[in-house]
């Protein structure tokens, strides 16, 4: 193990996670020592042991050997189920603590690098590697504290027996050094890879779970299976490697500790035959060494595992040290009061080498509803990713009110909007927990009335629990309309100024859509609106549209306007009616 990286590991957890818990840590290596000092005590006690009450025959000695090899295992038994007691406490803590710290940095890290890691490469960052790192430096923590101490109280009594006994015990200590070193590297490299696999078969059954019903419509459960089955086929073989070589150190030891009992054997059975040591001080020695063994064969596996545990540290520094290129100003500006207005002015953006936004110009009046209409990838679901700055634009100015959106702080900005989209986001949670968000404040009369605004109140009588109903995972318990509405009375109760809505009915029935409909038009009195939409029917009210086409804004006026006057708009809705009339 590296000192250097051991030392870097645990400074690193006593700065971020083991500090606040200190009188913890404390209380657990204090009784590790006084563990592992027993052994140290039990070996001593075999001299007198053999020495006075079995060659001697003195009965006065064996009740105080007795006594006192009792006492040991009553100290030790105390002792070592305090420490373990105190340690999972310990690691618990500092594991939820690593984890609560690890995803909120995921989370505040840019949408681009979410884009570029999927979700259970992250899932297992979070969860997998961070039990990998806790059990290591709580194992590393339990080797010094008290197999440690064990070894030097060992040692303390093996040398006071026979200070040449013991360097012969340890003669094969220098053939350790270099196969350890070439162990560890291994260890590293094949837990490496393991940890990536386990990344990727989470990733893989994040996707089989959220796309099982194409799954079933398409057969794919045997592609699936074996996609699945090849992954687990390479961690398999990756996880085996790591183990070879994790246990090759302690297997050294082995080695190393049989070629000394036999040195110690020949040698000190010479002495004993000659009268030079006693039958007590050979046993004891004996004892202590022996003694030794388990603490030895413990420490030495820690070469292994930590390398293990490099290899999850490795990678959750990697994402520690990503740092989000989407942040605040340093000296925000004010938050702009009332329903402001939103400007765009020559806005161009890039995604790699694909132009999106090429110098798009357009005012949502303040207090009204601006439509933004176009084919597919005209750029208008980037409009929004702009406007609430999951992305900055390459060139060009946004502002809201009279204030640029890049001088507003994150939060403060992300405050000003309510987002209702095609697929609202709900948790698995009750549907009070999904409205609510946290909040504590709402009288059960502000929730009703909320709740009959955004029309859930209409189909409340229908679940088994009500309000109290389980969502179920991405709110598969509820109809596409009966989700848009839960998203609409979020949406209330944030009750911001600025209310955008990405296709909110396009998935919907006609029944659905009308109620949704009827509850976004409460919704968007008094606020300003922007609305993406694809079936032009849906804002033929709107104050403004704003038409697109490949990034650019083509036209923009009332609907009436739009269409006396021809263009694009015109005919993506003289197309859409016509396919209507087909459909009747």
């Amino acid at each position: 193990m590296s000192e250097t990286s051991a030392t870097r590991l645990f400074a690193w957890l006593w700065r971020d996670y083991l500090r606040p818990h200190k009188a913890l840590f404390i209380g657990a290596l204090a009784l590790m020592a006084i563990e592992g000092s027993m052994l140290g005590f039990l070996s001593w006690m075999i001299q007198p042991m053999f020495d006075d009450v079995f060659v001697e025959g003195k009965a006065s000695t064996l009740w105080w050997v007795g006594i006192g090899i009792m006492i040991i295992f009553f100290v030790r038994a105390i002792s070592g189920t305090g420490q373990k007691i105190l340690m999972t406490k310990l690691t618990q803590l500092s594991a939820a603590e690593m984890r609560n710290h690890l995803l909120r940095h995921v989370m505040d890290l840019d949408s681009s690098y979410h884009q570029s890691n999927p979700p259970g490469q992250l899932i297992e960052r979070v969860q997998g590697d961070v039990t990998a790192v806790n059990q290591i430096w709580a194992g590393i923590a339990t080797g010094l504290g008290r197999d440690l101490i064990a070894l030097v109280a060992l040692f303390g009594v093996a040398i006071s027996v026979d200070w040449q006994w013991t360097l012969i015990a340890l003669v094969g200590i220098p053939f350790l050094v270099l196969p350890s070193f070439a162990a560890q590297a291994y260890v590293r490299k094949r837990t490496g890879v393991a940890r990536e696999l386990a990344g990727r078969m989470s990733t893989r059954l994040d996707e089989v779970f959220h796309g099982i019903n194409p799954i079933k419509l398409n057969a794919l459960e045997s592609y699936q299976s074996n996609q699945y089955a090849a992954l687990q086929k390479d961690r398999v073989s990756a996880e085996v490697k790591s183990a070879t070589g994790k246990a090759a150190v302690p297997a050294l030891i082995d080695i190393m500790t049989g070629i000394g009992f036999l040195g110690v054997l020949v040698f000190g059975g010479s002495e004993i035959i000659a009268g030079e040591k006693t039958v007590g001080q050979f046993m004891s020695f004996f004892t202590a060494m022996s003694l030794t063994f388990e603490p030895l064969r413990r420490l030495g596996a820690m070469s292994g595992q930590w390398q293990a545990a490099a290899a999850s540290i490795d990678r959750i520094q990697a994402i520690l040290n990503v740092t989000p290129t989407l942040t605040s100003p340093a000296s925000p500006r004010p938050v702009p009061t009332g329903a402001p207005a939103i400007s765009f002015s020559d806005v161009t953006l890039d995604y790699g080498d694909l132009p999106v936004l090429r110098g798009t110009t357009f005012t949502a009046e303040a207090g009204k509803t601006t439509a933004l209409v176009g084919a597919s990838g005209a750029g208008k679901s980037t409009i929004f990713n702009v406007l609430t700055r999951l992305v900055d634009p390459k060139d060009g100015a946004v502002t809201i009110g009279d204030t640029p959106a890049a001088e507003l702080s994150l939060p403060d900005l992300r405050s000003l909007f309510s987002v209702v989209a095609q697929d609202a986001a709900l948790f698995d949670e009750s549907l009070r927990d999904n409205i609510l968000l946290g909040r504590t404040d709402l009288s059960d009369q502000d929730l009703k009335q909320v709740l009959d605004a955004a029309h859930v109140s209409d189909f409340l009588a229908k679940l088994p629990d009500g309000l109290n109903s389980a969502a179920g995972p991405r709110g598969s318990n509820l109809s596409g309309g009966q989700r848009q509405r839960v998203a609409i009375a979020r949406a209330l109760l944030r009750d911001t100024p600025i209310l955008l809505l990405d296709e909110a009915t396009s998935a919907l029935d006609t029944k659905s859509e009308a109620f949704v409909q009827a509850a976004l038009e409460k919704l968007s009195v008094g606020r300003t609106t922007l609305v993406i939409a694809h079936r032009l029917s849906t804002v033929r009210n709107a104050d403004s549209i704003v038409v697109m086409d490949q990034g650019r804004v083509v036209d923009q006026g009332t609907h009436d306007a739009l269409l006396e006057r021809g263009g694009l708009y015109a005919d993506l809705y003289n197309l859409q009616f016509a396919q209507s009339q087909a459909t009747k």
